[in-house]
């Protein structure tokens, strides 16, 4: 499959923190290697490090990046995720014949520059009407691997058991 990246732009620390918050963990838990965002933020790289560490998987974060240079230079598919471009539908499929292996996937905090839809190969709209960039994440995420994330075993200090009442989190031995 896909060695899959998302670049967040536009997180304004005051306002998005929660948000932002909930784009990398939702990028984490449905397959995505990392997450690079547009403003430097040490507390959400601490947050999101913290997550990682204890549930599992490797997830990587870096915030403070230069986006456009990043954008401009990502060697593999760029998927930009907007109300305004092709339906999920239409697109899976087309993104998923291409040749490459690594994708970027942009997600919007705030009004997206021109250049960002002209420099993705691919605009995506999962619906077309205004919506959380959290929920089009996941939704992508989740139709581009057709659901495995839902089931992978990250390896994590922390599992959370699956159960259908209360919370069941089991501590790994080390």
């Amino acid at each position: 499959m896909f060695d899959i990246y998302v670049l967040r732009l536009g997180h304004r620390p005051a306002r998005d923190k929660r948000i932002t918050t909930h784009v990398a963990l939702a990028a984490r838990a449905l397959g995505a290697k990392g997450i690079y965002v547009s403003t430097k933020d040490e507390e959400l790289e601490e947050s999101v490090t913290d997550v990682a560490k204890r549930f599992g998987g490797g997830f990587c974060i870096e915030t403070g990046i230069k986006w456009r240079t990043f954008l401009r230079e990502f060697d593999g598919v760029k998927v930009h995720l907007t109300m305004y471009g092709v339906q999920v539908a239409d697109a899976i499929p087309r993104i998923k014949a291409g040749p490459e292996r690594k994708m970027l996937i942009v997600v919007g905090a705030e009004k997206v520059p021109p250049e960002v839809y002209q420099e993705a190969d691919f605009n995506v709209a999962v619906g077309n009407q205004p919506h959380s960039e959290v929920a089009a994440l996941a939704i992508f995420l989740d139709r581009l691997t057709d659901g495995e994330a839902l089931t992978k075993d990250f390896g994590g200090r922390l599992q959370v058991l699956p159960c259908e009442r209360g919370k069941r989190v089991v501590e790994r031995d080390p």
